[in-house]
Order: C-alpha cells, then sequence, then structure tokens
C-alpha cells in the first residue's frame, strides 16, 4: 500500500463549521488538504458540494451567486491534486418562515464510494474526512477493514454525530489554532452559501 492520504472534505459541513464558529474566514484550501494529510504525501483532495440554486427563470442574485459558485470550483480545481464533485440541490419545501428549503442530493454518495474505491484499490494509507455526518459510516467501515486510517476531522461535538466520531481512528477538533494554520493570504474566490 502506498503511504498516501486522501482528503475528503464536506464543503456544506465546512462552510457551516466556518460560519457558526469562526465568522467565515477565508482559508487556503491546498494548506487545508496538507495539514489533514498531515505527514502523508496527498493522493489526492476531494472537495463535495452543491451549485447553488437557481430558479427557472433566475433573478439577479442567483445568476450572481452561481458565478460565484463556478469561480469558486474553478479555482478549487486548479489547484494541484484538487478535485471538485458537484451533487445536486433539490427543493424539499418551505419553512414556518417562508423560506425554502434546499437538500443535497448525490454528495454522500459520491464521497462514500470514492472512500471505498481508494480503499479497496490500495491507493491509499489515510483518509481525512472533514465532516460531522453518520452517513459515511459504511464507507468508514469498509476503509478501515482494507487497512485504512481514517482520521476525522470536525468542529465542536454538537455539529458531528456520535457515531461517525466513534467510527474514526483518529480524531482532529477543528479550532482557532487549526484556522490560524489553514488562513488565507491571498484574496481568492471565497467560498459561497446555498441559501
Amino acid at each position: 500500500m502506498a503511504d498516501l492520504a486522501a482528503v475528503f472534505i464536506d464543503g456544506g459541513y465546512l462552510m457551516k463549521l466556518l460560519k457558526e464558529e469562526f465568522g467565515s474566514p477565508g482559508i487556503d484550501f491546498k494548506k487545508l488538504a496538507e495539514e489533514m494529510a498531515g505527514d502523508h504525501d496527498i493522493f489526492r483532495a476531494y472537495y463535495y458540494n452543491c451549485m447553488p440554486h437557481q430558479g427557472t427563470t433566475p433573478n439577479v442574485e442567483e445568476q450572481e451567486r452561481y458565478k460565484k459558485a463556478r469561480r469558486f470550483y474553478d479555482a478549487l480545481n486548479r489547484l494541484p491534486r484538487f478535485e471538485v464533485r458537484l451533487g445536486k440541490l433539490a427543493v424539499r419545501g418551505v419553512d414556518a418562515a417562508g423560506h425554502t428549503i434546499f437538500q443535497q442530493k448525490r454528495v454522500d454518495i459520491m464521497l462514500g464510494v470514492d472512500l471505498v474505491l481508494l480503499a479497496a484499490k490500495n491507493r491509499i494509507a489515510k483518509a481525512c474526512l472533514l465532516t460531522g455526518d453518520s452517513d459515511f459510516i459504511p464507507a468508514v467501515q469498509v476503509a478501515k477493514n482494507e487497512g485504512v486510517n481514517v482520521h476525522l476531522f470536525h468542529g465542536n461535538r454538537a455539529q458531528v454525530h456520535d457515531e461517525i466520531w466513534i467510527a474514526a481512528d483518529d480524531r482532529t477538533r477543528v479550532d482557532a489554532d487549526f484556522i490560524g494554520r489553514i488562513r488565507q493570504i491571498i484574496v481568492t474566490p471565497r467560498p459561497f452559501g446555498n441559501e
């Protein structure tokens, strides 16, 4: 087995974490991947999310958010060993305040499939996941069964499901020191919200 790490970033989780715990700082995604991989060389870093919603006839705000997202994903795809995987954003109704409720589709399964394939093909020794979602547990278990060390990166304990926290081999809390090490120095396209 190659002594390589794959980095798996749940973009929706990361954006929520950055907003709720750190006030949405700009981060350097290359540094983020390197920080997560630690002393392992990076096989590839994957970033999973969705394009923002656009109505049938998009308004100016929707069009601008979509363009901003496209620029952001294009910038990520230009980073060494980075790959963006995009799911679909589905409308799931309206909340009590009249705001549209969106749900990501395909994102979790894409991450799970990538993790399982890399583990089963013996391409990686370490899988670094930035998420809090328990949906990844079956993929994590397969990777562990294939001899891959699974390292979970997460926000405060209220933002990570107990089952994924327990399933991981190693865990790192994304705290102020961690953010300080990956803070963006040069102004480049910033992440966006799907709201």
